[in-house]
């Protein structure tokens, strides 16, 4: 029987990348995977064609081979529907299902070999600074706990002056084979937990792990500009590596606290100017706060509540490069409080006064009470 196009079998084009190869092949293999579909023998089949496919256009050689060739430029070299212990070439095919799926059923993705390497875990840190640091950049020091290599066995886990044996369960690999029904999954090695090798007399200090709990403080520098959600790294500042293996890295993820003035939006920051009546009505000039000091800020006549009034270059200048933000300045209209009697007097005769000339001193309020009027106009029958 004539083979399928092996293009046709993943469901991609024939310019798909390997990204979509690898997509295809996952979806596919998961939907005909045997331990899935049990006593179905069409499902096995898929599953056979399904890799082999996937074996050829996932191989740069094998694919070139394939698409000027067509089926006779691989023939010998995939699974061509065999047994799947020889198939999916020199490999086998549990190599090229593990590249796929290791993260999921713990397979040779993620193997080493006795006494392997390990890099050692990345670690967070939350640190909270003021607005102030943030714009200007700063340098804080953080204490942060972590797993440092043990000064007693330096990480070899035994007690010094004992020795190590290859472990029996795994013969030295750190993983142990399991059978699972169609497949052979491989997994952490329960004995020496993927050393591959077994302590006799465990360290004293670590308990044989090779590592102890420290704290240490560190100096981080803030660099201007920074906000809330950006992270600096710390490299190599994370937990210790396992069997000389590289330590991790440190990530301080930064918050900007709530400020008493200031609300800050990207490079712009944003603030409240309470004005009296006066100052709105008349105009004038007030003294406004900036991360720098303060400014005279210019309030023209018949200034309304909610306006805002734009200081440029007064705001914050990003951390990766570009011009320094705005303030931003609302003016919000403050009532008078505590008026005594002569006060509020004054105030009912400038209201009058108001009103007698017939002069709409109050745009807003009248289109207001206009519209109102209108609205009930319309509603009448």
């Amino acid at each position: 029987m004539a083979k399928k196009d092996y293009y046709e079998v993943l469901g991609v084009d024939r310019s798909a990348d390997e990204k979509d190869i690898k997509r295809a092949y996952r979806r596919l293999a998961q939907k005909y995977h045997p331990d899935r579909n049990p006593d179905d023998d069409s499902a096995a089949e898929k599953f056979r064609e399904v890799s082999d496919a996937y074996e050829v256009l996932s191989d740069q050689q094998k694919r070139a081979a394939y698409d000027q060739f067509g089926h006779a430029g691989v023939d010998g070299q995939a699974g061509g529907g065999g047994g799947f212990g020889g198939g999916a070439g020199a490999g086998g095919f549990s190599d090229i299902f593990g590249d796929v799926f290791g993260d999921i059923f713990g397979g040779a993705g993620g193997r080493r070999g006795p006494g392997g390497a390990m890099r050692g875990s990345d670690l967070r840190y939350n640190l909270e600074i003021e607005l102030e640091e943030a714009v200007a950049g700063t340098n804080v020091d953080i204490r942060v706990p972590r797993l440092v290599e043990c000064d007693r066995c330096h990480g070899d886990s035994a007690e010094p002056g004992t020795s190590k044996h290859t472990c029996a369960t795994c013969n030295g690999m750190g993983q142990v084979r399991m059978q699972q029904g169609f497949f052979a999954v491989q997994q952490t090695c329960p004995t020496c937990h993927g050393q591959g090798e077994t302590v006799d007399t465990p360290c004293r200090k670590c308990h044989g792990e090779g590592r102890v709990q420290e704290s240490r403080t560190l100096s981080v520098k803030i660099p201007a500009g920074v906000d809330t959600g950006d992270r600096i790294r710390l490299n190599g500042e994370g937990e210790a590596g396992v069997n000389g293996g590289p330590a991790g890295d440190l990530y301080v993820q930064v918050a900007i606290k709530a400020h008493a003035i200031f609300e800050r939006d990207g490079r712009d920051l944003y603030c409240e100017v309470p004005i009296n009546f006066v100052d709105a009505t008349l105009g004038g000039e007030l003294e406004v706060p900036t991360l720098d000091g303060r400014v005279k800020l210019r309030i023209p006549t018949e200034t309304q509540t909610g306006k805002l009034f734009r200081l440029r270059g007064k705001g914050v200048k990003p951390v990766r490069g570009g011009a320094p933000g705005d303030l931003m300045c609302k003016v919000v209209l403050e009532t008078p409080v505590n008026l005594n009697e002569e006060q509020k007097e004054l105030l009912r005769r400038f209201q009058q006064s108001l009103d007698d000339t017939g002069t709409r001193h109050s745009p807003r309020k009248s289109n207001w009470f206009d519209g109102v009027k209108k609205f009930f106009d319309d509603m009448r029958p």
